[in-house]
């Protein structure tokens, strides 16, 4: 049944809101609404919509469509880059929320799915099935042109938020100190993997991880020394590649690996990872990673007096904001 709704505007007169919600197993499966200048114009609309609607696709069976099969055609459809967000669909695909039928999932679902994950992980984390979650039903739904509301993860968000049970994810401002670095230094010297020089290398250039992997030999132009950087992170492209400046003690390092293949440290991440993560623990150095590499290196470049815009043709972040982020200067430092 179509609710009437009056309501008066900025300049005084008077309109009447017609609105048809329809639910089926209290799920919100259409909405719609018109506004007119006379209540009977909405009665007469709303008796004549609901007429047709019965007639139409809306209240039709709907075919079982889990959730899991949704996240797998986007991701052969999509191929979502990053190994975070790879790395969580997979992990989304094996929970039981991907047995619910996508045109019955409910608030209660959600809620429930994050109180689970809430168990074995921190907030933080819970929030990003919600995040992942929504852009996959959100870009499936005009696919398969499902009637769905993306209202219930707003309400979702709004219950766990209140509770506790998803949070943002907090600011790393970890650096390590001087005596961290020597001893990572003699770990990491006389390895048949250039473990010392990626070390050294992320704090020089302000490279991550996966950036620094990606590095040819044909894209450096020494006369300069600018090189591109590939796959760089950006929230409205795929994929960005960019030419960047490299610091001279970066060059110095890049100058002394042997060219054995067409990229200039011919690794995984995987792999560095893990002999990073295998270094830390054996020399108990506690909650240091080698992306922190990287907010040493954009502090040294602040540290010796470059401007924002000069540590942005090293470092390639977009905006301030996103610079700022690793920018983990010690006030106790400045000289003035």
């Amino acid at each position: 049944m179509a609710t009437i709704t009056k309501r008066t505007r900025a300049d005084g007169s008077i309109v009447y809101k017609a609105e048809i919600v329809i639910k089926k197993d209290g799920v919100i499966i259409h909405r719609e609404s018109k506004t007119f200048d006379k209540t009977k114009l909405a009665k007469d609309w709303s008796i004549r919509r609901e007429v047709e609607l019965q007639n139409a696709d809306v209240y039709a069976k709907k075919a079982y469509l889990p959730i899991g099969t949704l996240i797998d055609e986007y991701i052969n459809l999509f191929s979502p880059e990053g190994r975070t967000k790879k790395s969580d669909l997979k992990g989304l695909r094996t929970r039981d929320i991907c047995n619910i039928d996508v045109h019955k999932l409910t608030v209660k679902d959600l809620v429930k799915h994050i109180q689970l994950r809430n168990e074995v992980c921190k907030p933080q984390t819970a929030k990003n099935d919600l995040i992942w979650l929504s852009g996959v039903i959100q870009t499936m739904s005009g696919m398969h042109k499902l009637e769905f509301n993306m209202g219930i993860f707003d309400e979702a968000r709004r219950i766990l938020s209140e509770h506790g049970l998803i949070a943002s994810s907090v600011a790393r401002d970890r650096r390590p100190t001087k005596e961290e670095l020597w001893a990572l230094s003699r770990h990491f010297d006389g390895m048949n993997i250039p473990m010392l020089h990626l070390m050294w290398f992320a704090i020089y250039s302000a490279r991550r991880q996966s950036e620094i992997m990606r590095i040819k030999w044909d894209d450096i132009r020494h006369e300069d020394r600018t090189y591109v950087v590939y796959g760089l992170k950006d929230p409205l492209k795929r994929v960005i590649n960019k030419r960047a400046k490299m610091p001279l003690s970066a060059y110095k390092i890049i100058m002394r690996q042997p060219k054995i293949d067409e990229r200039v440290f011919p690794y995984t991440t995987k792999t560095i990872c893990t002999y990073f993560t295998n270094a830390c623990r054996l020399l108990q150095i506690d909650n240091l990673h080698f992306h922190d590499m990287r907010h040493e290196a954009t502090s040294r470049l602040f540290e010796k007096g470059l401007s924002i815009v000069d540590v942005q043709q090293i470092t390639l972040h977009s905006s301030w904001k996103t610079l700022q982020r690793y920018c983990n200067i010690n006030p106790g430092d400045i000289d003035i």
